[in-house]
């Protein structure tokens, strides 16, 4: 009877550690959605269209979505009504989040701006 209660705290100490795993995660998804949409909101329109990727409303929208439902995944884990458990919708929103820094970010980085840039800096 003794084992019984023993295992029945060790399951509980894996699922807490667990919880305890997944909340950071969804914190660090939050703050990469975060990160994207900033980028994609201080980026110009024109630069999307220069790299030849999708437009910025579009990048707003779908980062836009990802950030709210990331933040309600990471919200649910502390105990208030959201997402609490991983989902498709916080997984989406990591895949798109990731698909936006490694991809898009990197080639509207510095397009769009204008400006006086020589071949070996401003001038």
């Amino acid at each position: 009877m003794g084992g019984d209660i023993a295992v029945l705290g060790g399951a509980n100490m894996i699922s807490f550690g667990l919880d305890l795993i997944f909340a950071i995660l969804a914190i660090i998804a939050f703050g990469m959605t975060v990160w994207a949409l900033i980028h994609a909101i201080r980026t110009p329109a024109n630069a999307f269209v220069a790299a030849g990727k999708l437009q910025k409303k579009w990048w707003l929208l779908i980062l836009g979505l990802g950030t709210l439902f990331s933040f309600a995944t990471a919200w649910g884990y502390f105990g208030a009504s959201g997402l609490a458990r991983l989902n498709i919708f916080a997984i989406a929103s990591v895949i798109a989040a990731g698909v936006y820094l490694a991809d898009v970010k990197p080639a509207v980085t510095g397009m769009g701006k204008g400006g006086n840039n020589g071949p070996y800096g401003p001038w």
